[in-house]
């Protein structure tokens, strides 16, 4: 059983990996097909109800689930939970005692505050709700009278100094015995030319893991070995870091639970992480064949946001089906296609495009190309909605 806001690329490792799965998350993508799954109607409540209709099994979360520790720890009364325990989460979503942690690894926190009487005003510092999940609420710190405007703070921001770098993203499987990397994203933020919001996660892509004499290899190590020890975190997990100019590394959050990143790594390695993650929380999962591997160089993955509000329709899923055909290297090109009838509000997600490159560099060229004339063809099948659709599909849900 898979449980989040979007549980697609969980449950699509989980089936490659020759379970029986059964999903609830606020989209019902028709990629979810191959799975029982059901729309998890009201977030996050409607969770606890979809799972309480399904059979016994065990069970994981994806994101944003980590902000609701109690619901976790709730359902885990009945089910076995595969990931990380509610005490756990609580105390690597602490930011305070994260920062302690992190120092002691040789690696940096950003200066963080609980209140903001003191700080500059200017944008140098942002406020970030702690219920947070994928950039969303994020904003630079103008004072109370701008955030009054905006609708009021979020109950438990913190104020964060804004930092200039690289964002990164680290893939660790953890047991008991400690971390595994597993792969290094650079992300992408708050890119316009796919429609995000301005610190919205867009997509990511792989790049080389540190080796050798590199300080961050050992730094990297430490701080997986750290998360499965000191906080007993389990299975799949990853952690938002920024590069700064002087190529210092700084720990901006932890998410103790399966990322949206993770799958460019199934793509590269053809095997299931998922599988993976079970065998590390104590569900022990035959070897499996590896799908059919595309060879050496980097996979790269792009979300497209709407810019108004769309009907989707036959057509349109249409379109989005055969932009996903993708012969050469197994692997569908286009993922989280929503279901019709449905519509999309403007600045929400419409679907995830995918593109493979020798390097870095060219895995992100060609997947904006790929990003573009998709955006294209929807602009030409999807239609403006006249109104807002009260149904399932992305448009009426809000990740908080």
């Amino acid at each position: 059983m898979i449980l989040g806001a979007s549980c697609r690329a969980a449950a699509a490792s989980a089936t490659a990996a020759g379970l029986e799965v059964h999903a609830a998350d606020l989209f019902g993508d028709l990629d979810l097909r191959a799975a029982s799954f059901r729309i998890a109607e009201p977030y996050p409540a409607g969770l606890a109800a979809a799972a309480a209709g399904f059979p016994p099994a065990p069970w994981l979360f994806t994101g944003a689930l980590e902000n609701y520790p109690d619901l976790i720890a709730s359902i885990a009364e009945t089910r076995f939970l595969a990931g990380c325990r509610p005490e756990a989460i609580r105390l690597v979503r602490d930011p305070d005692h994260l920062a302690a942690a992190v120092f002691q690894v040789g690696l940096a926190f950003p200066d963080t505050r609980r209140d903001p009487r003191g700080i500059p005003t200017d944008g140098s510092w942002l406020v970030k709700p702690l219920r947070s999940a994928g950039g969303h609420g994020i904003r630079p710190w103008r004072g109370s009278g701008d955030a009054a405007r905006q609708g009021g703070l979020p109950v438990g921001s913190i104020w964060q100094r804004r930092l200039a770098g690289q964002s990164w993203s680290v893939a660790y499987l953890l047991t008991p015995q400690g971390g595994r990397l597993i792969g290094l994203t650079r992300q992408f933020i708050g890119r316009r030319w796919c429609g995000a919001g301005p610190f919205a996660y867009s997509g990511s892509v792989t790049v080389a893991k540190p080796r050798g004499r590199s300080p961050w290899a050992g730094q990297l190590q430490q701080l997986g070995d750290l998360l499965a020890g000191a906080f007993d975190l389990r299975g799949l997990v990853g952690v938002d870091l920024l590069r700064d100019r002087q190529n210092r590394l700084h720990v901006i959050e932890i998410n103790p639970r399966p990322t949206a990143s993770m799958e460019l790594f199934e793509r590269s390695s053809g095997r299931s992480l998922i599988a993976a993650h079970l065998a590390a929380c104590g569900l022990p999962q035959s070897s499996l064949p590896r799908h059919r591997d595309p060879g050496r160089g980097s996979w790269a993955k792009v979300i497209l946001f709407s810019d108004r509000l769309l009907s989707i329709d036959e057509a349109v899923v249409t379109g989005l089906e055969a932009a996903a055909a993708c012969p050469s290297d197994g692997w569908p090109r286009v993922a989280d296609i929503p279901r019709p009838p449905s519509a999309i509000s403007a600045g929400r997600p419409v679907c995830t495009v995918f593109a493979h490159g020798e390097t870095p560099q060219a895995a992100s060229r060609r997947l904006r190309q790929r990003a573009g004339a998709v955006a294209s063809a929807l602009r030409r099948t999807a239609q403006p909605a006249s109104r807002r659709c009260a149904g399932s599909g992305s448009a009426t849900y809000c990740i908080r």
